[in-house]
């Protein structure tokens, strides 16, 4: 019987919020969509400056989502 590692179980096919809730940093290789990378980025800075304390994931992402929003809109 094969155990995966602790981290590869944390992080398999895990969302940015999954990734910051275990204290992984985002993958930054994933150029598919830079918005999303932008806005994974910025959640798990928001979990980081808050201890990744559970239960706040999604307030991260969203909060995220309009900060990276609103410097995209500015730049243009």
């Amino acid at each position: 019987m094969k155990v995966r590692s602790e981290a590869a179980v944390k992080t398999k096919g895990s969302t940015p919020a999954k990734q910051a809730r275990a204290g992984a940093k985002p993958d930054s290789s994933n150029h598919e969509c830079p918005r999303e990378q932008m806005i994974a980025e910025a959640a798990y800075f928001r979990a980081e400056q808050r201890g990744f304390a559970p239960g706040n994931e999604m307030s991260d992402w969203l909060q995220a989502e309009v900060d990276v929003e609103s410097i995209l809109h500015n730049l243009h």
